[in-house]
Protein backbone atom coordinates (compact mmCIF):
# COMPACT_ATOMS: atom_id res chain seq x y z
CA UNK A 1 0.00 0.00 0.00
CA UNK A 2 2.67 2.36 0.92
CA UNK A 3 4.26 1.86 -2.50
CA UNK A 4 0.99 1.99 -4.59
CA UNK A 5 0.89 5.82 -2.60
CA UNK A 6 4.33 6.45 -3.25
CA UNK A 7 3.88 5.70 -7.06
CA UNK A 8 1.03 7.68 -7.07
CA UNK A 9 2.62 10.80 -5.32
CA UNK A 10 4.98 10.81 -7.92
CA UNK A 11 3.11 10.04 -11.22
CA UNK A 12 0.82 13.27 -9.87
CA UNK A 13 3.89 15.40 -9.39
CA UNK A 14 5.59 14.50 -13.19
CA UNK A 15 1.78 15.22 -14.36
CA UNK A 16 1.59 18.92 -12.27
CA UNK A 17 4.99 19.85 -13.50
CA UNK A 18 4.31 18.79 -16.82
CA UNK A 19 1.67 21.32 -17.44
CA UNK A 20 2.89 24.63 -18.73
CA UNK A 21 0.99 28.01 -18.67
CA UNK A 22 2.13 30.18 -21.49
CA UNK A 23 1.13 34.14 -20.35
CA UNK A 24 0.01 37.17 -22.53
CA UNK A 25 2.43 38.34 -24.96
CA UNK A 26 4.76 35.18 -24.87
CA UNK A 27 5.49 32.24 -26.84
CA UNK A 28 7.19 29.44 -26.15
CA UNK A 29 9.46 26.76 -28.11
CA UNK A 30 8.93 23.21 -27.98
CA UNK A 31 11.47 20.66 -28.81
CA UNK A 32 10.73 16.78 -28.95
CA UNK A 33 13.54 14.65 -28.84
CA UNK A 34 16.16 17.71 -30.05
CA UNK A 35 13.89 19.01 -32.83
CA UNK A 36 11.28 21.56 -33.48
CA UNK A 37 7.55 20.53 -32.28
CA UNK A 38 5.86 23.39 -32.00
CA UNK A 39 5.12 26.94 -30.96
CA UNK A 40 3.05 27.64 -27.82
CA UNK A 41 0.67 30.81 -27.27
CA UNK A 42 -1.36 32.14 -24.32
CA UNK A 43 -2.81 29.15 -22.43
CA UNK A 44 -2.22 25.76 -20.67
CA UNK A 45 -0.56 23.18 -22.30
CA UNK A 46 1.32 19.51 -21.63
CA UNK A 47 4.22 18.40 -22.33
CA UNK A 48 5.48 14.77 -22.79
CA UNK A 49 7.64 13.79 -19.97
CA UNK A 50 11.47 13.15 -20.72
CA UNK A 51 10.27 13.53 -24.35
CA UNK A 52 9.05 17.55 -24.81
CA UNK A 53 10.98 20.16 -23.65
CA UNK A 54 10.88 24.54 -23.79
CA UNK A 55 13.55 24.99 -25.51
CA UNK A 56 12.88 29.04 -25.85
CA UNK A 57 10.48 31.49 -24.55
CA UNK A 58 10.13 34.40 -26.28
CA UNK A 59 8.47 37.67 -25.35
CA UNK A 60 6.66 39.55 -28.02
CA UNK A 61 6.16 42.88 -27.03
CA UNK A 62 8.02 45.67 -28.80
CA UNK A 63 12.31 46.04 -27.08
CA UNK A 64 13.97 48.89 -26.97
CA UNK A 65 17.37 48.64 -27.10
CA UNK A 66 19.95 51.51 -26.70
CA UNK A 67 23.37 50.83 -28.40
CA UNK A 68 26.58 52.32 -27.41
CA UNK A 69 28.58 55.74 -29.79
CA UNK A 70 29.82 54.31 -32.73
CA UNK A 71 32.24 56.62 -34.54
CA UNK A 72 31.88 57.18 -38.12
CA UNK A 73 33.30 59.16 -40.74
CA UNK A 74 31.10 61.61 -42.87
CA UNK A 75 31.94 61.99 -46.38
CA UNK A 76 34.12 65.49 -45.70
CA UNK A 77 35.60 63.32 -43.35
CA UNK A 78 34.55 64.52 -39.65
CA UNK A 79 34.59 61.82 -37.33
CA UNK A 80 31.34 61.42 -35.24
CA UNK A 81 30.32 59.78 -32.37
CA UNK A 82 26.32 58.58 -32.77
CA UNK A 83 24.40 56.25 -30.56
CA UNK A 84 21.26 54.79 -32.36
CA UNK A 85 17.76 53.40 -29.74
CA UNK A 86 16.42 50.46 -31.31
CA UNK A 87 12.85 49.63 -31.43
CA UNK A 88 12.00 46.33 -32.72
CA UNK A 89 9.29 43.36 -32.04
CA UNK A 90 9.43 39.79 -32.56
CA UNK A 91 7.25 38.56 -35.33
CA UNK A 92 8.06 34.68 -35.76
CA UNK A 93 9.21 32.59 -32.24
CA UNK A 94 10.96 29.74 -34.52
CA UNK A 95 12.78 31.84 -36.58
CA UNK A 96 13.64 34.11 -33.66
CA UNK A 97 14.84 30.70 -32.22
CA UNK A 98 16.77 29.60 -34.89
CA UNK A 99 17.57 31.93 -37.09
CA UNK A 100 20.95 33.46 -35.31
CA UNK A 101 22.99 32.36 -32.54
CA UNK A 102 22.74 35.98 -30.58
CA UNK A 103 20.20 37.91 -32.30
CA UNK A 104 21.25 41.51 -30.23
CA UNK A 105 24.73 41.14 -31.01
CA UNK A 106 23.68 40.81 -34.67
CA UNK A 107 21.20 43.94 -34.63
CA UNK A 108 24.20 45.88 -32.85
CA UNK A 109 26.35 44.87 -35.96
CA UNK A 110 23.98 45.32 -38.37
CA UNK A 111 22.92 49.01 -37.04
CA UNK A 112 26.86 49.97 -36.54
CA UNK A 113 27.00 49.18 -40.32
CA UNK A 114 24.04 50.36 -41.50
CA UNK A 115 24.91 53.57 -39.79
CA UNK A 116 28.63 54.17 -41.28
CA UNK A 117 27.61 53.52 -45.20
CA UNK A 118 24.69 55.96 -44.31
CA UNK A 119 27.21 58.96 -42.70
CA UNK A 120 29.59 58.10 -45.23
CA UNK A 121 27.68 59.24 -48.14
CA UNK A 122 26.91 62.71 -46.44
CA UNK A 123 28.86 65.84 -45.46
CA UNK A 124 28.71 67.24 -41.97
CA UNK A 125 25.88 69.54 -42.65
CA UNK A 126 23.54 67.42 -44.04
CA UNK A 127 24.10 64.37 -41.36
CA UNK A 128 23.29 66.97 -38.85
CA UNK A 129 20.44 68.17 -40.30
CA UNK A 130 18.67 64.73 -41.93
CA UNK A 131 17.91 63.01 -38.64
CA UNK A 132 14.78 61.91 -40.04
CA UNK A 133 16.31 60.68 -43.76
CA UNK A 134 19.12 58.82 -42.15
CA UNK A 135 16.10 57.28 -39.65
CA UNK A 136 13.97 55.88 -42.71
CA UNK A 137 17.13 54.38 -44.49
CA UNK A 138 18.38 52.49 -41.58
CA UNK A 139 15.06 51.15 -40.36
CA UNK A 140 14.26 50.12 -43.84
CA UNK A 141 17.45 48.11 -44.05
CA UNK A 142 17.64 46.59 -40.68
CA UNK A 143 14.25 45.75 -41.23
CA UNK A 144 14.78 44.30 -44.23
CA UNK A 145 18.05 42.58 -43.18
CA UNK A 146 16.48 41.07 -39.66
CA UNK A 147 13.12 39.29 -41.71
CA UNK A 148 15.10 35.81 -41.72
CA UNK A 149 15.32 36.19 -37.88
CA UNK A 150 11.68 36.63 -37.21
CA UNK A 151 12.71 40.07 -36.00
CA UNK A 152 10.61 42.93 -37.34
CA UNK A 153 12.25 46.71 -36.74
CA UNK A 154 9.66 49.31 -36.05
CA UNK A 155 11.94 52.51 -35.40
CA UNK A 156 15.52 53.57 -35.40
CA UNK A 157 15.94 56.83 -34.08
CA UNK A 158 19.66 58.68 -33.61
CA UNK A 159 19.78 59.57 -30.40
CA UNK A 160 22.81 61.80 -30.12
CA UNK A 161 25.36 63.11 -32.80
CA UNK A 162 28.27 64.18 -31.20
CA UNK A 163 31.33 66.06 -33.71
CA UNK A 164 34.58 66.89 -32.51
CA UNK A 165 35.23 69.51 -29.94
CA UNK A 166 36.57 72.10 -32.75
CA UNK A 167 33.14 71.60 -34.40
CA UNK A 168 31.10 72.32 -32.37
CA UNK A 169 33.47 75.16 -31.03
CA UNK A 170 32.79 76.54 -35.04
CA UNK A 171 29.25 75.92 -35.44
CA UNK A 172 28.49 77.77 -32.03
CA UNK A 173 30.53 80.48 -33.14
CA UNK A 174 28.58 80.46 -36.19
CA UNK A 175 25.31 80.33 -34.77
CA UNK A 176 26.34 83.59 -32.60
CA UNK A 177 26.91 85.28 -35.54
CA UNK A 178 23.95 84.37 -37.03
CA UNK A 179 22.46 85.32 -34.23
CA UNK A 180 24.00 88.72 -33.95
CA UNK A 181 22.83 89.25 -37.78
CA UNK A 182 19.45 88.57 -37.25
CA UNK A 183 19.19 90.67 -34.22
CA UNK A 184 20.89 93.21 -36.53
CA UNK A 185 18.77 92.68 -39.37
CA UNK A 186 15.52 92.99 -36.99
CA UNK A 187 16.65 96.09 -35.15
CA UNK A 188 16.96 97.75 -38.55
CA UNK A 189 13.43 96.90 -39.31
CA UNK A 190 11.88 98.25 -36.81
CA UNK A 191 13.80 101.71 -36.82
CA UNK A 192 12.99 101.69 -40.08
CA UNK A 193 9.02 100.49 -39.40
CA UNK A 194 9.43 103.43 -36.91
CA UNK A 195 10.77 106.46 -39.12
CA UNK A 196 8.02 105.46 -41.28
CA UNK A 197 5.09 105.44 -39.04
CA UNK A 198 6.07 108.65 -37.46
CA UNK A 199 6.61 110.13 -41.20
CA UNK A 200 3.51 108.86 -42.24
CA UNK A 201 2.43 110.98 -38.88
CA UNK A 202 3.79 114.12 -39.55
CA UNK A 203 2.16 113.99 -42.92
CA UNK A 204 -1.14 113.50 -41.84
CA UNK A 205 -0.76 116.37 -39.34
CA UNK A 206 0.79 118.73 -41.82
CA UNK A 207 -2.33 117.39 -44.11
CA UNK A 208 -5.36 118.15 -41.15
CA UNK A 209 -3.45 121.31 -40.61
CA UNK A 210 -3.72 122.28 -43.94
CA UNK A 211 -7.20 121.58 -44.38
CA UNK A 212 -8.07 122.97 -41.37
CA UNK A 213 -6.32 126.65 -42.74
CA UNK A 214 -8.24 126.34 -45.88
CA UNK A 215 -12.21 125.81 -43.96
CA UNK A 216 -10.98 128.31 -41.40
CA UNK A 217 -10.41 130.89 -45.04
CA UNK A 218 -13.42 129.30 -46.57
CA UNK A 219 -15.17 130.02 -43.36
CA UNK A 220 -13.59 133.77 -43.02
CA UNK A 221 -14.65 134.50 -46.73
CA UNK A 222 -18.09 133.18 -46.75
CA UNK A 223 -18.38 135.64 -43.63
CA UNK A 224 -17.36 138.12 -44.93
CA UNK A 225 -19.29 137.59 -48.31
CA UNK A 226 -22.29 137.49 -46.25
CA UNK A 227 -21.63 140.77 -44.10
CA UNK A 228 -21.30 142.51 -47.92
CA UNK A 229 -24.77 140.99 -49.04
CA UNK A 230 -26.19 142.25 -45.58
CA UNK A 231 -24.67 145.78 -46.07
CA UNK A 232 -25.73 145.92 -49.31
CA UNK A 233 -28.98 144.50 -48.58
CA UNK A 234 -29.07 147.16 -45.83
CA UNK A 235 -28.49 150.09 -48.62
CA UNK A 236 -31.20 148.61 -51.39
CA UNK A 237 -33.56 148.58 -48.83
CA UNK A 238 -32.99 152.24 -47.66
CA UNK A 239 -32.62 153.14 -50.97
CA UNK A 240 -36.41 151.64 -51.20
CA UNK A 241 -37.51 153.11 -48.35
CA UNK A 242 -36.51 156.41 -49.39
CA UNK A 243 -37.99 156.07 -52.91
CA UNK A 244 -41.14 155.25 -51.66
CA UNK A 245 -41.17 158.05 -49.34
CA UNK A 246 -40.87 160.32 -51.99
CA UNK A 247 -38.58 162.97 -50.03
CA UNK A 248 -38.40 166.50 -50.88
CA UNK A 249 -35.67 168.05 -53.22
CA UNK A 250 -34.43 169.59 -50.28
CA UNK A 251 -33.80 166.48 -48.45
CA UNK A 252 -31.97 164.81 -51.26
CA UNK A 253 -29.58 168.35 -51.63
CA UNK A 254 -28.56 167.97 -47.76
CA UNK A 255 -27.51 164.22 -48.78
CA UNK A 256 -25.71 164.72 -51.42
CA UNK A 257 -23.96 167.30 -49.56
CA UNK A 258 -22.90 164.79 -46.38
CA UNK A 259 -21.79 162.54 -48.90
CA UNK A 260 -19.17 165.01 -50.59
CA UNK A 261 -18.55 165.84 -46.76
CA UNK A 262 -17.43 161.86 -46.53
CA UNK A 263 -15.92 161.67 -50.00
CA UNK A 264 -13.55 164.87 -48.84
CA UNK A 265 -12.53 163.30 -45.60
CA UNK A 266 -10.66 166.30 -44.77
CA UNK A 267 -7.94 165.43 -47.49
CA UNK A 268 -8.98 167.19 -50.40
CA UNK A 269 -8.05 170.50 -51.60
CA UNK A 270 -10.74 171.22 -54.09
CA UNK A 271 -14.13 169.50 -54.78
CA UNK A 272 -16.53 171.18 -57.53
CA UNK A 273 -19.96 171.04 -56.43
CA UNK A 274 -22.82 170.66 -59.12
CA UNK A 275 -24.63 174.02 -60.23
CA UNK A 276 -27.88 172.52 -58.92
CA UNK A 277 -26.82 173.12 -55.67
CA UNK A 278 -24.78 175.86 -55.40
CA UNK A 279 -27.31 178.24 -54.49
CA UNK A 280 -28.68 176.90 -51.05
CA UNK A 281 -27.50 178.93 -48.30
CA UNK A 282 -25.73 177.45 -45.83
CA UNK A 283 -23.19 176.03 -48.43
CA UNK A 284 -20.23 177.69 -46.86
CA UNK A 285 -21.19 177.00 -43.72
CA UNK A 286 -21.46 173.16 -44.29
CA UNK A 287 -17.90 173.24 -46.06
CA UNK A 288 -16.13 175.27 -43.50
CA UNK A 289 -14.71 172.58 -41.78
CA UNK A 290 -13.96 170.14 -44.46
CA UNK A 291 -12.02 172.47 -47.09
CA UNK A 292 -8.77 173.15 -45.84
CA UNK A 293 -5.50 174.89 -48.35
CA UNK A 294 -3.11 172.02 -48.65
CA UNK A 295 0.91 173.59 -49.58
CA UNK A 296 1.06 174.67 -52.92
CA UNK A 297 3.18 171.22 -53.81
CA UNK A 298 0.73 168.62 -53.02
CA UNK A 299 -1.73 166.82 -55.22
CA UNK A 300 -4.64 168.32 -56.05
CA UNK A 301 -7.64 165.14 -56.02
CA UNK A 302 -10.74 165.85 -57.51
Amino acid sequence: MPIIFGIFVIVLIVIISNIKIVPQAHAYIIERLGGYFATWSVGVHVTVPFIDRISKKVSLKEHVVDFAPQPVITKDNVTMQIDTVVYYQITDPKLYAYGVENPMMAIENLTATTLRNIIGDMELDESLTSRDVINTKMRAVLDEATDPWGIKINRVELKNIVPPREIQSAMEKQMKAERERRESILKAEGEKKSAILLAEGEKESAILRAEAKKQAAIKEAEGEAEAILTVQKAVAEGIRQINMAEPADGYLTIKALESFEKAADGKATKIIIPSEIQGIAGLAASLKGIIEEKPASGKRNE
